[in-house]
């Protein structure tokens, strides 16, 4: 298959689209995953540039936003939670606990990956159900035994988190905790 993406850019084109996105050369090479000495290297260059780089200038000459909509957003509160499908982040969870609050951002479109589904301003009640969806119940038989295994000494769903991350049985879904 043949696609519409030219076989090179110019140093130019490098700098004129970081500049349109209003990044740093070191904001650059951060997002596109290489060192800011290479960014400089292709900016001062007077060959052609080649590479997967050329891709992803022409994805974002055509998706601008992409940068903001992959951005991680300045840590507000205390607890940070990401929601994590394997490796990828489906969305980041903000909690101050003293005083109820919850502020999110999904990373994808699938409501079925992300932490709340269709629900972009989840309550503090909506955060405390999804906390304990991620553990095994508060009915489970034998739940004192589960307690033990994990040296528990009662229910918290989130001490359980700390000791599982919130993994589940056939599940590729799990909670990263970041004080």
């Amino acid at each position: 298959m043949k696609y519409i993406i030219p076989e090179y850019t110019t140093a130019e084109h490098i700098r004129e689209l970081r500049k349109r996105l209003n990044m740093t050369q070191k904001e650059f090479a951060e997002f596109v995953g290489c060192s800011k000495p290479t960014v400089e290297r292709w900016e001062s260059s007077d060959k052609k540039i080649t590479g997967p780089v050329v891709t992803l200038m022409e994805i974002l000459k055509r998706e601008k936003a992409w940068p903001k909509k992959l951005s991680i957003p300045e840590k507000k509160f205390r607890l940070r939670i990401y929601y994590m499908y394997r490796d990828e982040i489906c969305t980041i969870i903000d909690v101050d606990e003293s005083r109820r609050l919850v502020e999110i951002k999904n990373y994808t479109d699938n409501l079925q990956y992300r932490a709340f589904g269709i629900n972009t301003e989840p309550s503090f009640e909506d955060y405390e159900e999804f906390l304990e969806s991620r553990c095994f119940p508060r009915t489970r038989d034998k739940m004192k035994l589960e307690l033990d295994k994990l040296g528990i000494p009662f229910y918290d769903p989130m001490m359980i988190i700390e000791k599982t991350e919130g993994r589940m049985a056939d599940d590729d879904f799990w909670l990263k905790i970041e004080v």
